[in-house]
């Protein structure tokens, strides 16, 4: 965190104290949860802070029981699942490993669609094949893992879906990847109000946050902290946002305090882009 954002983490904890833990006993599974420095793994941990179990699901098998073992090292039920969200199979076997793990007690409350893949490319040079590999992963894999959990939620009358677009998907572009990127977050906007629309009758929200500039390493475009902030220096807040921050966005989408809220989306971009 930079020293001019707040940690979520710690409002939550303060001195070490859980205090109004939103998600007490609540099952949550995240996807695109491996990596260290990354919206998946930051709000894993905030969910984790808030009395959720959480599985954590990653393509990187490495990273996600890394991820996973550093929460349960901290007193968080964690568990880490090697998931590839292009494949129908990969993702409704994940979702059967949460549910029989025993944690869960069968349930999953919450589902956090943050796997992502980037590519920057103009429009003209971007391949049928490259446009299908990032939507195959964006938008069909944010289907596919909200189809594997529905029966879950359904059968609990209950449940929050939580879809990660992307700023780009509301200006074309200007944050990460080229327009097949933007499009397949585009989509992913569209596809959440239609979840909202059709999974409200049976007591799933369904709801969408669009990140701005953060500093994560999705992009491994080299692009350093500072650099970052100094794109951002003219926006409102004037800086780049932090993972944590985005989890905390999840979090109360997640809870019961956002229990009217279905088929949003919500900005959280420091100001760089308002409707």
């Amino acid at each position: 965190m930079t020293s001019s954002s707040p940690d979520p983490s710690v409002i939550a904890m303060p001195n070490g104290h859980r205090v109004g833990a939103l998600l007490e006993g609540r099952v949550a599974v995240i996807s695109g949860a491996g990596r260290e420095r990354g919206i998946g793994k930051a709000t894993a941990k905030l969910f984790a802070a808030h009395g959720a179990s959480v599985a954590l699901l990653d393509l990187d098998e490495a990273e996600v029981q890394t991820a996973a073992a550093d929460l349960a090292a901290a007193g968080a039920n964690a568990i880490g699942i090697t998931c590839d969200v292009s494949q129908p199979d990969s993702c409704r076997a994940a979702i059967e490993r949460v549910l029989a793990w025993p944690k869960s007690r069968g349930r999953i409350d919450i589902l956090v669609n943050n796997a992502g893949l980037t590519q920057r490319k103009r429009v003209a040079d971007i391949s049928l094949e490259d446009y299908s590999r990032i939507t195959e992963v964006v938008l069909a894999g944010t289907l596919r893992l909200s189809q594997a959990v529905m029966p879950a939620m359904r059968s609990q009358r209950a449940g929050s879906i939580i879809c990660i677009s992307s700023m780009s998907a509301q200006q074309g572009g200007g944050v990460f990847g080229g327009a097949h990127y933007c499009a397949a977050k585009a989509g992913v906007l569209g596809l959440v109000r239609a979840m909202a629309r059709e999974l409200g009758p049976d007591g799933i929200r369904a709801n969408a946050i669009t990140p701005g500039l953060i500093l994560t390493d999705f992009s491994r475009s080299g692009a350093t902290d500072e650099s970052k902030h100094a794109i951002a220096k003219d926006w409102p807040l004037g800086r780049a946002g932090d993972p944590a921050e985005i989890a905390g966005a999840c979090l109360f989408l997640a809870s019961d305090l956002s229990s009217y809220v279905t088929g949003v989306t919500l900005d959280v971009n420091g100001g760089a882009y308002m409707r």
